[in-house]
């Protein structure tokens, strides 16, 4: 594939989309707007904290091997302002499910994103943090969103450090227009509320659900 297919191909995909896209939009309507002169000082903190984002570390299952392979000096994500996994939640505002998620861990999971100050984004990494995966039983949560709201979707089994860097520039675009203040937290409010009332992964059918 040359460069600008792959360019054609990227568009493509951002213009599909996707459920939380319209929970963010949702929720932004059913409050008030911002003031020109915070709204402007939205653009500004948004630049600036998305290129300085701390994970929290947190692995479950496989996807955590790709997921600490993506911080060693080959893929370097540190460079992308994603700087060292943190050991406390206090210290992270980014969580990535990474792996399967059993029903003892769920509680726990859910503990760890309570901890974390806000403002704080989800990554579901792979598909059984996403919807379950080959683990279709009673042991497993059929997809991290029955627990918390999940930001980015990133498919594979498990996906390769280059695909959960892509999710991380996602993200990062993102957080690069996000509220601030009080508007902030009542969007975020909001938003949750929203994702976890809405259909989970695991439950929708069809190849555009």
């Amino acid at each position: 594939m040359s460069t600008s297919e792959y360019r054609a191909y990227r568009e493509r995909m951002r213009s599909i989309p996707s459920k939380r896209d319209d929970l963010q939009l949702a929720a932004e309507q059913s409050v008030d707007g911002a003031s020109f002169l915070l709204t402007s000082v939205e653009k500004v903190t948004g630049l600036a904290q998305a290129r300085s984002l701390w994970p929290v570390t947190m692995g479950l299952a496989c996807c955590a091997i790709e997921m600490m392979a993506t911080g060693t000096p080959r893929f370097d994500m540190a460079r992308f302002g994603w700087e060292v996994f943190r050991a406390s939640p206090r210290h992270a505002d980014v969580m990535i499910v990474s792996g399967r998620l059993s029903h003892k861990m769920a509680p726990i999971i859910r503990n760890v994103y309570d901890s974390m100050p806000e403002p704080k984004w989800v990554i579901s990494m792979g598909a059984c943090a996403s919807s379950g995966g080959i683990f279709n039983n009673y042991a497993i949560v059929q997809g991290c969103d029955h627990v918390v709201p999940v930001d980015i979707y990133l498919p594979g089994c498990p996906p390769r450090p280059e695909m959960l860097i892509n999710a991380m520039l996602e993200l990062t675009r993102q957080i690069e227009s996000k509220p601030m203040l009080k508007h902030r937290e009542e969007i975020a409010r909001a938003v949750e509320a929203a994702a976890l009332a809405a259909t989970p992964v695991s439950e929708m059918k069809g190849q555009l659900a």
